[in-house]
């Protein structure tokens, strides 16, 4: 069993560690490694059954940052522990200066004060590192060293997306991305439905198996038929979808009786995303065909028996509209859930296999939602979002990015009750102006890349049924959050 030992110094470990057991660690290659996580007086222990070198990814408290996952560089096992806050500094460096490299040699002109913040940093982990005789003392210096390379970073990735923003055509040119949400039918009767428009240029259909045929055989397409008469009127660009969720209570209950029929199954899947796509092909060309197929949960499916039956969805999806242009969602595309071991394939790997196959897999969808467990993903900076966009990117595929992040900590009675919200903000706990905060500049970034092609929110309303608790960007009351005007106002 490979086991890897940190020192933490008690003034910097938390009383209250919420998410530390979600820590985990990876291969050279970015897989997740089944993780156990055990803290015994001031050492952090963690076990995994490979024994070889890697990388530890741990929420972390940084001042005014909240707990974002920082990451170590690729460490050897060894019997003598290591000093965690100093790997942890060591490591945030190394990402910052290494994206600073790449982005240079695309002709990015780097901001004076990052130049700043990343020297200060490096010194002060140099420092660190020739303190270690003195614990007390390397915690705080490499403490120190981690809060200006987030500054640093947070820097680097500002003036990014304010240069990529300088550099496109003058005004007047179409968008980069599609900026869009998911659009219920039960919203059209709200008074808020007639700004949308103002909003977004795009909408997600929802056109989900589980509600559009609860019993075998019979359909009810009124409330899609709602939402796309709606979206045509307004001429908002429609994305259907999507067709097959493979998420906990994503498919009807009545494939129970087939959960363990491999030949059937499919068959019944395939029906359905051929009769949805046939129905409505005249009038989307956007199309998400599967969800959280990486993740699983629906129906007790493994991971073969997902990955083999999106496969077929493709397959019946492009056969039917050949025009058409298809995408499966991707959650928790870090990976994290794969430290709970039951899981083979990281999330690249599985999207990978479908391109692989050459089945017409346009793009893919990544789920970005903060601030949730024990589903959604840990808390990132911005730099760390924009890393992981551009790791997506070398798959040379569209992406969609959909987010999600709460504006309260409090109860959400049409969420999900398997959803918890946790402290992750900034400032701690999640509110309307964090809430704002974080989606308005994830989006801004999103929208920099060229590689993402539409940035959709989760849902707008708190006061219809949802998955992600106070996600909403208008409250349950009716009344727009924040975010609402800060994205109608965002540059595009």
């Amino acid at each position: 069993m490979g086991l890897m030992r940190f020192y933490v110094d008690p003034a910097s470990a938390p009383a209250v560690w919420p998410t530390g057991h979600r820590a985990y660690i990876t291969s050279f290659d970015g897989r997740v490694h089944s993780t156990r996580v055990d803290f015994d007086d001031r050492i952090l222990t963690f076990r995994r059954q490979q024994q070889e070198s890697g990388k530890l990814h741990i929420p972390w408290a940084i001042p005014g940052r909240g707990r974002p996952v920082v990451s170590t560089t690729s460490l050897p096992e060894r019997e003598q522990p290591y000093v965690l806050p100093l790997e942890l500094a060591r490591g945030k460096l190394a990402e910052v200066r290494e994206q600073a490299a790449v982005w240079q040699q695309l002709r990015m002109v780097m901001p004076p004060e990052y130049t700043r913040s990343q020297q200060t940093a490096f010194q002060l982990l140099a420092r660190a590192s020739s303190s270690q005789d003195d614990l007390e003392l390397t915690c705080r210096l490499a403490e120190e060293s981690l809060r200006n390379s987030f500054d640093a970073a947070e820097l680097l990735t500002r003036e990014y997306v304010a240069q990529r923003r300088a550099s496109r055509p003058a005004a007047g040119a179409p968008r980069s991305a599609l900026l869009g949400a998911r659009l219920d039918a039960d919203l059209l009767n709200l008074p808020i439905a007639d700004r949308l428009p103002g909003v977004f240029g795009a909408v997600a259909v929802p056109i989900e198996w589980n509600a559009i045929e609860p019993d075998e055989g019979n359909y009810s397409w009124d409330a899609v038929n709602r939402v796309m008469a709606y979206a045509a009127e307004h001429r908002l660009v429609m994305r259907g979808g999507p067709l097959v969720d493979f998420g906990p209570g994503g498919l009807p209950n009545w494939l129970k009786t087939w959960q363990n029929d491999i030949l059937n199954l499919p068959s019944f899947v395939c029906d359905f995303v051929e009769t949805a796509v046939s129905k409505y092909m005249g009038m989307i060309r956007l199309w998400e065909v599967a969800a959280s197929g990486n993740t699983g949960g629906a129906l007790a499916l493994s991971e073969d028996h997902r990955l083999a039956i999106v496969a077929r969805v493709l397959e019946t999806a492009s056969r039917t509209h050949s025009d058409g242009q298809f995408f499966i969602r991707v959650d928790q595309p870090w990976g994290e859930y794969q430290a709970r071991g039951q899981h083979r394939l990281s999330p690249l790997q599985f999207v990978d296999a479908l391109l692989r196959s050459n089945l017409g897999l346009t793009g893919v969808n990544l789920e970005i939602a903060m601030g949730y467990q024990p589903a959604g993903s840990l808390s990132r900076d911005l730099f760390s979002i924009s890393r992981l966009i551009d790791l997506w990117s070398q798959l040379g595929v569209q992406l969609h990015v959909t987010l999600a992040a709460p504006s309260s900590m409090e109860v959400d009675s049409a969420g999900d009750d398997d959803l918890e919200v946790i402290p992750s903000a900034p400032a701690g706990a999640w509110t309307p102006a964090a809430q704002e905060k974080w989606l308005t500049e994830t989006a801004s970034l999103l929208i920099a890349k060229p590689a993402v092609t539409g940035v959709f929110i989760s849902h707008l309303s708190d006061a219809i049924p949802h998955y992600y608790p106070n996600a909403g960007i208008i409250a349950a009351d009716g009344t727009p959050k924040p975010a609402f005007a800060s994205l109608k106002a965002m540059p595009r």
